[in-house]
């Protein structure tokens, strides 16, 4: 029987989307204003007229920064670290957390690797021993230099470590009964239980991947081998727009905050395209019901 609500009830219904919308709202109108801004003309970007709406509606910013180059390239070495290092971050979080997931009668030593991961998440070497070892194992102007010293996870190995372990041990034990081995039960039975976990952090070592601009600062010492965000943010801060090809007569025409607006949409745009994608992993129960009573 369902019971009806009364008015308290329905007023804090009304409340909590209220309270909602208007959270919705902190989020999107920020995102309208900067995209209106990137299709704004200089003058009513510069003297801050723009709202919501474009002022003076123009693809000159997104063309002069899409169009350079330099943008090219860096967009193609950021792809590419992306995708070669979020392949990598699963790979070695996969194959790390499986093993501790086990007891410490299954796997011995168990503890004592736990503890040196937490160590590490803890306390890390520090900049200079990190850029000295890069330096050391020559890989200075290299797209390694970007993937190898964040390759291990260790925040990310303890959640799908958690998550392995509170699959159902009945799974595991009945393949071990049948014969299969760890990788087969790895491969063939976790991690098609775990794609809601696995599409979870792959979305954040792939957020984390495309965002990085430190590291290409630090171990890049040629802009041709600079990532998408170091590029762009030689542009926004040290407002080098030579980087764009921008004739020196034709700078009076853009707008520094219009030519920053646009290389702010053109940077989230590949992670909005992706995230709808793996969205639906986030709330699907793949593993609801594996196990029948």
């Amino acid at each position: 029987m369902i019971e009806e609500k009364n008015w308290f009830s329905r007023f804090f219904d009304v409340f909590n989307y209220v309270v909602l919308v208007l959270i919705a709202c902190l989020c999107i109108l920020p995102l309208i204003h900067i995209i209106a801004v990137s299709f704004s003309s200089t003058a009513p970007s510069m003297g801050g007229f723009v709202t919501f709406w474009p002022i003076g509606f123009t693809m000159e910013n997104y063309t002069r920064v899409i169009g350079a180059a330099a943008f090219h390239q860096s967009f193609l070495i950021s792809l590419e670290r992306t995708i070669l290092g979020t392949a990598i971050n699963l790979s070695l979080i996969v194959l790390v957390a499986y093993p501790l997931s086990k007891s410490s009668q299954e796997f011995k030593g168990r503890t004592i690797f736990l503890w040196i991961f937490l160590f590490a998440m803890m306390f890390n070497g520090g900049l200079i021993p990190t850029f000295l070892v890069v330096r050391k194992l020559g890989l200075i102007d290299s797209i390694w230099s970007l993937i190898l010293p964040g390759a291990v996870q260790i925040w990310s190995i303890f959640l799908m470590m958690n998550f392995f372990r509170d699959l159902p041990k009945e799974i595991e034990e009945a393949a071990l009964m049948d014969g299969a081995s760890h990788w087969q039960i790895l491969f063939y039975i976790f991690l098609p239980l775990s794609l809601p976990a696995l599409a979870t952090l792959a979305l954040f070592a792939a957020v984390g991947h495309w965002n990085a601009w430190f590291d290409g600062a630090i171990y890049m010492t040629k802009a041709a081998n600079y990532p998408l965000q170091t590029f762009l943010r030689t542009i926004v801060v040290q407002l080098d727009l030579s980087r764009l090809g921008v004739d020196p007569r034709d700078l009076a025409q853009l707008s520094n905050r219009s030519v920053k607006a646009s290389q702010i949409i053109v940077t989230i745009i590949p992670i909005l395209l992706v995230y709808p994608f793996l969205q639906r992993y986030f709330i699907s129960g793949i593993r609801l019901g594996s196990v029948k009573g």
